[in-house]
């Protein structure tokens, strides 16, 4: 702290880039309760009215469940994909596995919009029809990292004496996956897949060029935002980010779980 001056000015700095990142969410949280027909001062009233009308709403509610659906399926995309990966790359060698590692990055560090393009060059190539099919193979490829990276860090963490006394008592490869592999990444492989089901939730760039006949959620409150900022779209909004800040913080929490420490204890 010494080392960037006055304890004071560094707290205060920190608090005025927070607060520039986050006071518009904070803006549409406020005006999401704000008894008035348009969004903007005056706030003429505290009203639930417009979270009242979101749930009844037709078009709202079936863009969040098709906005589940795909997170649904972007999840199981990436678990079926992306455990057995990370326990190849964590107890086998094979050609390029120091590329492999680098290379599984790459999804979630390019812009959306170009994996969005790429994969929409790709589907046409196929000429697959583009649906939320479409979109969760898309955010299923690129969100199979987390898993990885997630449930790769756990494996390096609990280490291999537990795996190789296991086979030494005669175990095999089944056996060891279901009674010390898969109890001792359960935790990371929860907050993994709640990080990915928050993400692709809220995921816009990818959806807009691989989307259907279909909307999800973001496509819809786009949609709407072209049109005009209405209180229930606020609502909507605050709605979706309250949900992610609980989906993300209680995955990051059982990524880092105590299940390592544990099981070293029995």
């Amino acid at each position: 702290m010494r080392a960037f001056g006055n304890r004071l000015f560094v707290v205060s700095l920190a608090a005025a880039v927070l607060l520039f990142l986050y006071a518009p969410i904070l803006v549409i949280a406020v005006f999401s309760f704000n008894d008035s027909q348009y969004t903007g001062l005056p706030f003429n009233g505290f009203t639930l009215h417009w979270y009242a009308e979101l749930f009844q709403d037709r078009q709202i509610l079936n863009s969040i469940w098709n906005s589940v659906y795909v997170a649904l399926g972007v999840v199981i995309i990436s678990v079926l994909f992306g455990l057995p990966a990370a326990i190849a790359l964590d107890r086998y060698e094979f050609p390029g596995k120091v590329v492999f590692r680098r290379i599984v990055l790459l999804p979630i560090v390019l812009p959306g919009i170009i994996t969005g393009v790429a994969l929409l060059a790709f589907y046409l190539a196929l000429n697959f029809r583009l649906s939320l099919h479409t979109i969760m193979l898309g955010q299923g490829t690129a969100l199979m990292c987390i898993t990885i990276t997630e449930v790769f860090a756990r494996l390096q963490q609990m280490g291999k004496s537990q795996t190789e006394a296991a086979v030494n008592l005669g175990a095999n490869e089944w056996e060891v996956f279901r009674h010390v592999t898969l109890p001792g990444v359960k935790s990371s492989l929860f907050g993994a897949m709640l990080i990915a089901f928050s993400i692709s939730f809220d995921e816009i760039a990818v959806t807009f060029l691989l989307t259907g006949r279909e909307n999800t959620l973001p496509m819809t409150l786009w949609s709407l935002l072209r049109r005009e900022v209405t209180p229930e779209v606020n609502a909507v909004a605050t709605l979706v980010v309250v949900v992610s800040i609980i989906l993300i913080v209680i995955g990051m929490y059982a990524s880092r779980g105590k299940s390592v420490a544990s099981n070293g204890a029995h």
